[in-house]
C-alpha cells in the first residue's frame, strides 16, 4: 500500500479466481502483501523488531476483514506474491486475484482496469494495514462517488490510504515516486480539472511512533517498549 505465510498455510496457488459476473456496481480492491517475516512493515520492523512487525501486519490484516465483510460491494483482494488459500479472507466473500505490474502504479491501473471492464461503475481501492479505516469510511467514500468523478483519502505522511474513481485515469499511475511524501500532491496535480472529493486525512502504520501509546497495539510490542 499483506496474509499467512508459506510455513503457516495448508495450500498456496498462483492461478486467479474464475471470472465472477458482478453482483454490485461497486468493487472494493484490497491490495495486499503476503505476510512474511522480514518481509512487512520493515520501517515498522526497525523499532519493534521484525516479529512484532509481522505479528502487528497480521492485526492489521484481521482488521481490514472485519471493516470490508460487511460493506456493499464485490470484494477483491489482490496478493502480491501468491494466492492462498485458508487464510483471513473468506473465499465466500472475497475473490482473490494476483498484483499485476512492475511497480505500485502499474499493479493499480491494471486493478482499476480491469474492474471496468468487468462492468464496475464504480471502484476503490486500499491497502490492507490501516488501523484508522472503517467502514463507514469507504461507505462514505463510495457515496461520494455519486457526485463526483474521484475520491481521495489523503494519507498523513503525503500519500493516500484510498482511491476511487467512475472512470479510469491512467495519468494518476504513471511518473509517480511511489512510497515518498510527493505522491498526493502529484496525484492531486493530475486531478486538478476533475471533480474530486477529499477524505479527512489519516495515519498510516508505518514506523513505532505511528502506534505508540495505542492500546491496541500493546499485545504485539516488546516488553521493553510497552
Amino acid at each position: 500500500m499483506g496474509l499467512l505465510s508459506k510455513k503457516d498455510t495448508d495450500e498456496e496457488r498462483n492461478f486467479e479466481a474464475e471470472f465472477q459476473f458482478p453482483t454490485s456496481d461497486k468493487a472494493l480492491l484490497i491490495f495486499t502483501r503476503n505476510p512474511e517475516l522480514g518481509n512487512v512493515k520493515t520501517r515498522l520492523a526497525g523499532g519493534v523488531g521484525d516479529q512484532a512487525a509481522l505479528d502487528i501486519y497480521k492485526f492489521l490484516l484481521q482488521h481490514t476483514v472485519k471493516i470490508t465483510s460487511g460493506l456493499r460491494a464485490d470484494k477483491q483482494v489482490f496478493y502480491s506474491e501468491k494466492i492462498r488459500t485458508s487464510d483471513y479472507w473468506d473465499e465466500a466473500v472475497f475473490s482473490k486475484k494476483l498484483q499485476h505490474g512492475n511497480d505500485l502504479g502499474l499493479r493499480m491501473q491494471r486493478a482499476f482496469q480491469d474492474a471496468f471492464k468487468s462492468g464496475y461503475k464504480k471502484a476503490i481501492i486500499i491497502g490492507s494495514d490501516m488501523y484508522d479505516l472503517s467502514q463507514e469510511d469507504i461507505e462514505q467514500a463510495f457515496s461520494a462517488l455519486d457526485d463526483h468523478d474521484f475520491v481521495i483519502g489523503p494519507a498523513a505522511d503525503g500519500g493516500y490510504y484510498l482511491l476511487g474513481m467512475n472512470v479510469l485515469k491512467p495519468e494518476l499511475f504513471q511518473h509517480k515516486n511511489w512510497g515518498t511524501e510527493t505522491v498526493l500532491n502529484d496525484t492531486l496535480a493530475d486531478l486538478k480539472e476533475e471533480s474530486v472529493k477529499l477524505l479527512e486525512t489519516r495515519n498510516d502504520v508505518d514506523y513505532y511512533e505511528d502506534i505508540k501509546g495505542i492500546e491496541a497495539f500493546f499485545p504485539f510490542l516488546p516488553q521493553h517498549l510497552k
